[in-house]
């Protein structure tokens, strides 16, 4: 296995369990938090899709898809379109009301096939590359892009739990009725 497939598979990883956690959800479990400063599952992979747009299209010098592909209008968020979630405290959470999980997997596709088309055509040399100077020591490509898919993985495991609570709950009250 070389180092592009090695990268596809865990951006495909990311991508399934993305699809597990939203596909078939209903609009208010979307939006649904357990507590009042919790991520919802709308927040987390809205979040994660623009971490990942965000970085890999900074990295490999192309638009992100939300930008160049119409989403930021489609979502019509109160954030500036440069907006990633990083930092984002209740309120911001609450303000992501994305019901529609066609929408929400839309996005997180049309990132997805950005990413994976980009990182095929890497080769190992590319990882060394210095990304990001900001840092002591500077972030290399390789460090970079682990650090995508660790953040991604981490968020779309959070919202496979959230569901997983929400849809035991929801079980819960038709069955004590």
């Amino acid at each position: 296995m070389d180092v592009s497939e090695l990268l596809v598979d865990g951006f495909e990883r990311v991508h399934e369990e993305v699809q597990a956690a939203v596909q078939g959800l209903s609009g208010p479990l979307m939006i649904a938090r357990l507590d009042p400063d919790a991520n919802s599952i709308a927040w987390l992979v809205w979040h994660l899709a623009r971490v990942q747009d965000d970085h890999i299209a900074g990295v490999a010098g192309f638009e992100q898809a939300w930008t160049g592909q119409g989403w930021a209008e489609r979502f019509g968020l109160p954030f500036p379109v440069g907006d990633i979630g990083y930092g984002h405290g209740p309120e911001d959470v609450g303000a992501v009301r994305i019901e529609d999980p066609e929408l929400l997997l839309g996005y997180a596709d049309a990132v997805h096939r950005q990413t994976v088309k980009w990182v095929s055509g890497l080769r190992p040399a590319d990882l060394d590359r210095i990304v990001d100077e900001n840092w002591d020591p500077p972030v290399t490509l390789g460090v970079r892009l682990i650090s995508v898919l660790s953040d991604d993985l981490e968020h779309a495991g959070q919202a496979a739990y959230v569901r997983g609570i929400l849809e035991r709950s929801a079980m819960k009250e038709i069955n004590d009725r």
